[in-house]
């Protein structure tokens, strides 16, 4: 098969899509499929050095030209299309994104009558609320640019809130995808899609071979505790440490990764000298240092559609102090559960997990867990699902033409 996924960033650029995007693409190019990615183009320094013919024209919208943004229409249309005059045709066209890169990948697919599988990573309502106050306004317009930038694609989706958004983008697709069973129920629930099917993103099974292979049991001592994700609002960093902070917890805490929000973070840790912030790592190296904690903490509520650490922690031998209801139900075990939102709760847990570590009584995650978050079985599942979905628009054309 010929895939081409669609983002809403590069995928050189920093984000657990990005991480599974270039995971997807490297395992079912193994499995013998041509993976095409069209995202737009990466304005910083750090890009990785690949060149793509297929990276949209854009505008950075970020101060550390991280992310950028492609325009959905007619000037956008036409570049894709010159890219892919000369490129095998297309079979499938999977969208994993939810905003500009959304609305490109689905006019492309319109156009070209390719079937669309609709990966969603983004609780658009969530994000949009932790980001602005102003986030009903924010979400009216949302809807208004997708009703305009989607016209003719599917049904007209009224509404104007975050469900009515992800309802518009599923009427052009054939298949919905969900990278955890939680969210899955909830784009169900509100009448997203009928039947939205579950494929965790998944780990690397070659980067977690070694890491596993040298791993050891830590002994019982002073426990290490370490954060990571981008630094902002809705991961609930600031809380975090206002929680180790408060809780004077006698532990290593490392934060890795980077955003907006780093002055904040680095002014509450000033004084504690158990903080360290790591920046942002390679992604080989953010695992070991996983697998070199004695817990990972999640703190993000709501947002997450997966909450990639955890799982990442699970299939290291790692358990999680967990934040998420729902990623907790998820993780099934190896893990402490923090029992509300508020900083004190935070604090007791963080308490709890230190004790725990210390004594050598820390809980384990579910061996079963970790296997099947592994890349090459959540390729196989994604395999399944464009051949399903390839399977009934053949079976469809074959009705029409009897």
């Amino acid at each position: 098969m010929h895939i081409v996924f669609f983002g809403d960033q590069h995928l050189a650029s920093l984000g657990g899509a990005q991480v599974s995007m270039r995971l997807q693409k490297q395992y079912l190019e193994r499995a013998g499929h041509t993976v095409t990615v069209v995202a737009p183009k990466m304005h910083s320094a750090r890009i990785f050095g690949w060149p793509n013919p297929f990276d949209l024209p854009s505008i950075p919208i970020t101060l550390d030209r991280e992310y950028s943004m492609s325009w959905p229409g007619q000037r956008t249309d036409r570049f894709l299309d010159r890219a892919f005059a000369t490129q095998p045709p297309v079979d499938i066209v999977h969208v994993q994104a939810d905003f500009w890169g959304a609305f490109i990948g689905h006019r492309f697919a319109h156009r070209h009558g390719i079937p669309v599988v609709h990966t969603m990573h983004n609780r658009v309502d969530v994000g949009m609320a932790a980001v602005t106050p102003l986030h009903r306004p924010a979400l009216a317009v949302l809807n208004m640019w997708r009703r305009s930038a989607m016209r003719g694609i599917g049904q007209t989706v009224a509404g104007s809130d975050g469900w009515a958004f992800l309802r518009g983008l599923a009427q052009g697709a054939s298949a919905v995808t969900a990278p955890s069973g939680h969210f899955a129920r909830r784009l169900e629930q509100n009448s997203v899609f009928d039947r939205v099917d579950v494929v965790w993103n998944g780990i690397d099974d070659e980067l977690l071979a070694p890491i596993l292979a040298t791993r050891h049991e830590r002994e019982p001592g002073r426990p290490r505790f370490v954060w990571l994700g981008r630094m902002s609002p809705e991961k609930r960093l600031l809380p975090f440490l206002e929680a180790v902070v408060a809780s004077q917890v006698d532990a290593d805490v490392e934060v890795i990764g980077g955003g907006g929000q780093l002055r904040a973070a680095q002014k509450i840790a000033r004084g504690h000298s158990g903080i360290r912030f790591a920046g942002r790592l390679p992604y080989a190296e953010t695992l070991a240092r996983i697998a070199e904690s004695d817990a990972v903490v999640q703190t993000s509520i709501g947002f997450e559609t997966q909450g990639m650490t955890p799982f990442e922690a699970a299939a290291l031998g790692t358990p999680t102090i967990v934040s998420d209801p729902d990623i907790a139900d998820e993780l099934r075990g190896g893990l402490w559960t923090v029992p509300d939102a508020s900083v004190p709760a935070l604090a007791d847990t963080l308490t709890r997990a230190a004790s725990d570590i210390r004594a050598g009584e820390a809980p384990s995650p579910l061996a079963e867990v970790g296997e099947e978050f592994r890349q090459s079985s959540r390729t196989a599942a994604m395999i399944e699902i464009y051949e399903r979905v390839l399977a009934d628009r053949h079976g469809a054309a074959d009705t029409l033409t009897t």
